[in-house]
């Protein structure tokens, strides 16, 4: 190394030592006194000058959007070996949990899928740790929303609004139970972003036994969705609730696109006839699936020396029919022949129609059929709903309902 090198060399440690000493002196320089301190700290908010259309509605129907569980049965093999079949025991689970808004006194309303196979259902309330007891008490599968009663829950209930009179653009506030019990009360906001999305629901089965797919309109808005968010409250900036989250769309399209903020809910006009109906009525009748052993055959409906409908009938189920058991027909009454000049004829019942209700009870064999026409007379009538088949390849068809006056047709 030269001397002139390690001059320069030297003179760069001065600089660089006296930059430091520089950098102590001013930071040295900046403290500032204990009082001066406590000013910068001790501060306050004035919330009487905040202005925002959220708050006050959170406030005041947070605590009505309650959380659902639902507990189901599982079976397990007592057996510790592998592949052995020993004994099974039942044991019951949490299976899933979601959320539902109080409508009325004890009254919760929710989603279908949230209540769904439930061995049993509670409420968890935002104020409280323990479950309260709840019976399910309306359901309606295709439009995927349930009203369950709490006989101990004590509160408010929301006003519903007119989901009809919702405008693109208004603000959407949601509150629910994202992740289960954990995260309870969260509300989140966003807009609406579209009405009457005609969303394409998963197959479903009618109270007849009937798999179909339902399509129903909903309500498009970018407010956080997420699990356990279904059933809750979907609210304007009056607090009326609007809507029913209910499903998400997330991840990327079967184009690679992504999806974010795309969630829709149930519009609240929507489940109004069934909150009228249980309100009303109280608990509604569960649709029935299961065969009658005591008759698989042939009948022709007829109730001794009562009138007849004049038509030959087999009972067709899941038991002794394929399309019944693919859920592509209905449990019901096949009908195999009409006779000429009978009451059935004259209100155009066809072969192959499937009757599958009579004055509101739900038909399930030739048995039950023949019992709706026990006491009956001349000159009464039946309202007979039949699935009527187009097409027997596909068994596609339609639901057709007649109105049928008894003669003494013998």
């Amino acid at each position: 190394m030269t001397r002139k090198t390690g001059r320069v060399i030297s003179l760069s440690l001065i600089a660089i030592v006296l930059a430091a000493a520089m950098i102590f002196s001013f930071t040295v320089a900046e403290n500032v006194t204990p009082a001066e301190a406590k000013k910068v700290v001790n501060t306050t908010t004035d919330s009487s000058q905040i202005t925002t259309p959220f708050t006050s509605v959170i406030s005041a129907v947070q605590e009505s959007v309650v959380g659902l569980n639902n507990y189901q049965q599982f079976n397990y093999s007592t057996s510790r070996s592998f592949g052995a079949r020993g004994a099974r025991k039942s044991v019951e689970q949490l299976a899933g949990t979601g959320s539902g808004v109080v409508i009325y006194d004890r009254y919760v309303l929710t989603n279908y899928h949230v209540v769904e196979s439930a061995s049993r259902l509670t409420v968890s309330t935002l104020g409280s740790e323990d479950e309260l007891a709840c019976e399910l008490v309306g359901q309606d599968e295709a439009l995927d929303i349930a009203i369950v009663y709490v006989p101990d829950l004590t509160l408010p209930a929301v006003p519903l609004g007119d989901s009809d009179q919702l405008q693109v653009g208004e603000w959407a506030i949601c509150i629910g139970n994202p992740l289960a019990q954990e995260l309870r009360g969260t509300a989140t906001v966003g807009i609406v972003s579209a009405l009457n999305r005609e969303i394409s629901s998963t197959t479903t089965t009618d109270k007849y036994g009937l798999k179909t797919s339902v399509t129903n309109n909903m309500i498009q808005i970018d407010a956080a969705i997420n699990s356990g968010n279904s059933g809750g409250g979907m609210f304007n900036v009056l607090g009326q609730l609007m809507g029913i989250p209910s499903l998400k769309y997330s991840g990327s399209s079967a184009s690679n696109a992504t999806i974010e903020g795309i969630g829709m809910c149930i519009p609240i006009n929507s489940a109004k006839p069934l909150i009228e109906q249980v309100l009303t009525e109280g608990l509604t009748e569960g649709h029935k699936t299961t065969e009658s052993s005591d008759n698989n055959g042939t009948s022709t409906a007829s109730a001794g020396d009562q009138p007849r409908l004049g038509v030959t009938v087999t009972t067709i189920s899941a038991y002794n029919s394929e399309a019944v058991y693919a859920g592509q027909l209905p449990v019901g009454a096949l009908i195999g022949e009409v006779e000429s000049g009978s009451p059935a004829e004259a209100a155009g019942l066809k072969a192959d129609d499937v009757i599958v209700e009579v004055n509101g009870s739900v038909i399930t064999s030739t048995r039950e059929l023949s019992a709706q026409l026990t006491g009956k007379k001349a000159g009464d009538t039946l309202n007979v709903k039949v699935y009527r088949i187009e097409d027997t390849e596909s068994m596609t068809g339609e639901y057709v309902d007649v109105t049928v006056t008894l003669t003494d047709f013998h």
